[in-house]
């Protein structure tokens, strides 16, 4: 379960970036510039993050994680 959210993530990212791609060299002004150069700075964070989370390279969300139900008792 846990590979197909950061599969997911990847598709879901690379469809903002298949919309936003012939916009970034319209930018013309300086502002344009800082908000595109962000945004892909962040795109790129966010895609290194999912494929490190889908080769095993890191530990998932805490959200995501799956933990045997282990009944804890006081001993």
């Amino acid at each position: 379960m846990l590979r197909h959210y950061a599969i997911l993530r990847l598709l879901l990212g690379a469809f903002f970036l298949y919309f936003a791609w012939p916009l970034i060299p319209a930018a013309e002004s300086q502002l344009e510039m800082v908000f595109w150069g962000a945004w892909l700075l962040f795109f790129v964070f966010v895609m290194g993050a999912n494929f490190a989370t889908l080769l095993h390279l890191s530990e998932p969300p805490v959200m995501e994680q799956e933990y045997d139900k282990i009944r804890q008792t006081d001993s």
